[in-house]
């Protein structure tokens, strides 16, 4: 967080423009012009710095996130349209988020199957143009009707290619006084509590108490997932003998319990 170089780049001393001197440069880009580009690029690494910050918490390299916020920039330079009459910021920002985001997305830990990820990419495409064009936050329904993904797949799709967050990434911090908060410290485990080591040995003693079958059924229809047909052709009796048998030990260990 004190790190003042980036990439090479002394962010201190960021050059700073106004929207005038933006506009002048676009118009100017946009004709060809090589060296009023450079300048729009130069001007506009605050704009990257800041939305580096919404991915404070990832893992990944300052200056790899740098470098790939910098490639969205130079994209939204490059199609930006004066036309518009919009502030270049908001044409440039959704486009380094998108630039980054994609960049997170094949570089996961986790791997995702390829539709999910295509399904996503047209996801986020679709509402980077979208918040362009409305000048708000679409909702799923848009994005949907302009991706032709259904409503449904897009969030299964965008949550799975969500960056994963570690339990010891900080979520509070009082200062130098204290140890910050983790979000270890905000996750409950009920399993852990009295009640649940309880119910635990209630459920293992009452189990004890089945018949070797009955056991045998239970594990083969809850943790193995066999149908009751299933069963019934591996231990040779009739479909209607294994659902009486389980509802009995079910029952049996309601009872005990």
């Amino acid at each position: 967080m004190y790190k003042v170089e980036i990439c090479g780049v002394d962010t201190s001393k960021l050059a700073r423009l106004t929207n005038k001197e933006t506009n002048e440069l676009l118009k100017k880009s946009g004709e060809g012009d090589k060296e009023s580009r450079d300048k729009l690029i130069k001007g506009n690494l605050r704009l990257v710095l800041s939305v580096m910050q919404r991915f404070a918490s990832n893992s990944d390299s300052p200056d790899d996130l740098f470098q790939v916020g910098c490639i969205g920039l130079m994209k939204a330079i490059d199609n930006f349209d004066l036309s518009l009459g919009l502030c270049f910021s908001t044409y440039g920002v959704p486009m380094i988020i998108g630039e980054i985001r994609r960049y997170l997305r094949d570089n996961s830990s986790i791997r995702v199957s390829r539709s999910i990820r295509d399904a996503a990419f047209r996801a986020l495409s679709a509402k980077e143009q979208l918040t362009i064009e409305l000048s708000r936050e679409p909702t799923i329904s848009e994005i949907a009707e302009r991706s032709g993904v259904a409503s449904e797949d897009i969030v299964i799709a965008l949550e799975a290619i969500t960056a994963p967050v570690s339990l010891y990434d900080p979520v509070y911090s009082e200062g130098s006084a204290g140890a910050p908060t983790q979000i270890l410290d905000t996750v409950s485990d009920k399993m852990s509590t009295t009640e649940g080591w309880i119910e635990r040995i209630a459920f293992d003693d009452a189990v004890e108490k089945l018949t070797v079958r009955e056991r045998s059924i239970l594990v083969k229809r809850f943790y193995l997932g066999q149908t009751q047909m299933d069963i019934a052709e591996e231990i040779g009796i009739s479909q209607a003998q294994v659902s009486r048998l389980e509802k009995n030990a079910v029952n049996k260990i309601r009872k005990a319990m």
